[in-house]
């Protein structure tokens, strides 16, 4: 995601500073107009606005504290704007490493690898109105950013998101599991749910369900992790969330059986066995 991001601003014309943790694939965006250098502080140091596109919080603080992080760059004049899907805790504690006097938003989007290149994805952000305000225009260069509250509400925004995506999945597998256990046939068992909520789901994911075939957008590892991050928010605000710890449980055991790479809808191999 973070490559295609950096692709889309390329493009867009902007000067873009690149920091990877793979250096081929900061080679690969230098063929492409971007400038390679060699720290997160050195990015920090010379941009106005930084964006974060990482794998979670632990990679987050990673990139972010220590001697080479973007909080030992960072200036009063610039924006960090992180991207990832890490959780209200974690943008917290970004907010804390960083001087009093750099802008924050955490920014997370709903959408893949096309959304990025194709620059329609969903962009919920959380910060002060008028900085959200000042970087739409570059936010608006990779989708279409919704302003959604106070720091940290953008990663809020995004856990309840996702929220709807593994419950739905996983909701589906088990629809379709128990139509099998009762009898009836996938043909029979699919005009069903063409009749429920789940009808627009049960129609995307037919083709990969028969087939066994599931093309990687969204990683399987990416959605255990983000299942970990709702369940430690929900705990957190001393909600129970049944339906979630039940998708997290589903998306855990698939990555236990080798489908982490696959895509998350491989979660409905892991239900339908």
């Amino acid at each position: 995601m973070g490559s295609r991001i950096a692709r889309r601003l390329v493009e867009a014309d902007h000067d873009v500073l690149v920091w990877k943790r793979t250096e081929a694939r900061a080679t690969e965006l230098a063929a492409h107009g971007a400038r390679v250098v060699q720290s997160p502080a050195e990015a920090a140091g010379s941009a106005e606005a930084l964006l974060t596109m990482v794998f979670g919080p632990e990679a987050l603080v990673a990139v972010s504290e220590g001697p080479s992080g973007v909080a030992a760059g960072a200036s009063a004049s610039l924006t960090v704007i992180e991207m990832s899907t890490v959780g209200p805790a974690a943008v917290a504690r970004l907010a804390a490493a960083l001087p009093p006097s750099t802008g924050l938003l955490d920014a997370p989007v709903l959408g893949s690898v096309a959304e990025a290149e194709a620059g329609t994805l969903k962009i919920f952000v959380g910060g002060p109105a008028e900085l959200a305000a000042r970087w739409e225009p570059l936010l608006t260069v990779l989708g279409a950013p919704l302003h959604v509250g106070p720091l940290g509400t953008g990663a809020a925004a995004k856990l309840v998101a996702n929220t709807t995506l593994l419950d739905t999945i996983c909701a589906l597998g088990e629809a379709l599991s128990l139509a099998r256990a009762l009898g009836l046939s996938d043909d029979a068992a699919f005009q069903v749910l063409a009749a429920t909520p789940l009808a627009a789901q049960a129609e995307r994911r037919r083709t990969t369900i028969e087939s066994g075939d599931y093309p990687t957008r969204f990683a399987l590892s990416l959605a255990r992790k983000d299942a970990d991050l709702i369940a430690d928010a929900a705990a957190a605000a001393g909600v129970e969330l049944p339906l979630a710890e039940a998708a997290q449980t589903w998306l855990a055991e698939a990555e236990s059986a080798g489908l982490g790479r696959a895509d998350y809808s491989a979660v409905l191999a892991q239900i339908l066995r």
